[in-house]
This record gives structure tokens, C-alpha cells and sequence, in this order.
């Protein structure tokens, strides 16, 4: 896999990896099918997931470049690297905006099966707060109700801080009301009257 073919962008983002972040990309390339890479044990961090993120979208920018779509070799090496990156980043990431870019690239490939298994990811791996923060940051009616349904699921203690965020009060607010009247949650039902209550007296 020759990176200097990949074009300026990519070449920027692979040079500006650091070493071990580099490694552990070659790891996964290597690593003869998903289940093995997902066994790896990789070098990951804060760091590392911000790297991986760049290199995934400079190399998804690629894959629509004209040129690069007219050499059939080229396009499948830059999108198995691409491939390996979402890989790597969705055995990992508990950040809403690399959950937000995994999930739009499923979305905008009709990958539907990927978007299941994303929001395992959310409900096994990621914080109310962080569920909440995906909710905010999209626009897609998609990856909402992904976020909402995991959230609906949630212990009602896991919902309580949220509300009191004036950033993710309704969004809260909204998954309360999902609990109670799709899943019949007579405790939540409780919570929402005793908001209503609340803002009826002004608090």
C-alpha cells in the first residue's frame, strides 16, 4: 500500500501520525478478518482516536475524488484503509463526534447491519452524557433515534444529571416521556409530573 498515491490530504494527515499510531493501522491491515482485529490488543488513546479520525475522513474525502475513482486499485486500497480505521475507531471510541462520523458513514451507505451494531457500541460502551451529546450535535433523524432508543433504556438515574443541563434538559425530558409511554415506566411518569409540577411553580 503506497500512501504517497493517496493524495495531499492523506499524505498530511499519515505524516502527522504519531509512530505508534501508525503501528497499530499496519496491526489491523494485517490482521486477516475483522474478528482478529477487533482482538488486538492495541497502543489507544485521546490521541490516537483524533488521528484515526482525520486519517478516516481525509481517506472517505478520497474515495469521491474523480481521479481516484478511475483507478479501480488505488480506490480499494485507500477504502480498505479507510474500512480499517472505522474498525479500529468503533472498538474503541466512547466520543459522540467519532460515534456521529461512524454512524453518518453507515448511513450514507445504507449499511444498515453497521448501525445496529453502533448502537450496541452507544448502549454498551458510552455515558448518558455522551448520548445526550450525539442527540445535540446531529441533524440526522437516523442517529437520533439510535441515541433516544439507548437512552430510553437507560436507568432513570443515568437520566437525572441530564436534567439539570439547561443544554440537555429536553433532551432528557424527551427520553423520560419515551420510557414512560413506550416502555410504561410508572417511574418516569412520576419524574415528568413532578417537572410539570415543577415548572408550573416557577422553579
Amino acid at each position: 500500500m503506497m500512501i504517497k498515491n493517496f493524495g495531499a490530504r492523506v499524505i498530511s494527515v499519515w505524516e502527522g501520525l504519531r509512530p505508534m499510531t501508525k503501528k497499530m493501522l499496519v496491526g489491523a491491515l494485517q490482521a486477516s478478518g475483522a474478528s482478529n482485529a477487533q482482538s488486538q490488543k492495541f497502543s489507544y488513546d485521546v490521541h490516537a482516536e483524533w488521528e484515526l479520525s482525520r486519517l478516516l475522513s481525509a481517506l472517505d474525502e478520497q474515495t469521491k475524488d474523480a481521479e481516484v475513482r478511475k483507478d479501480a486499485e488505488k480506490l480499494r486500497e485507500i477504502k480498505q484503509l479507510a474500512e480499517t480505521c472505522a474498525k479500529v475507531l468503533q472498538t474503541q471510541t466512547a466520543s459522540a463526534e467519532v460515534f456521529i462520523q461512524l454512524a453518518t458513514r453507515a448511513v450514507q451507505r445504507h449499511d444498515f447491519n453497521n448501525l445496529d451494531r453502533l448502537a450496541d457500541v452507544l448502549a454498551a460502551r458510552f455515558s448518558a452524557g455522551e448520548v445526550a451529546e450525539i442527540i445535540r450535535q446531529t441533524d440526522l433523524a437516523q442517529i437520533r433515534a439510535v441515541a433516544y432508543e439507548t437512552l430510553a433504556l437507560m436507568p432513570l438515574n443515568n437520566l437525572f444529571p441530564l436534567l439539570d443541563d439547561p443544554l440537555y434538559f429536553e433532551i432528557a425530558r424527551n427520553a423520560l416521556e419515551q420510557q414512560a409511554f413506550e416502555f410504561d415506566n410508572e417511574e418516569a411518569q412520576q419524574v415528568l409530573e413532578q417537572l410539570e409540577l415543577d415548572e408550573m411553580n416557577g422553579e
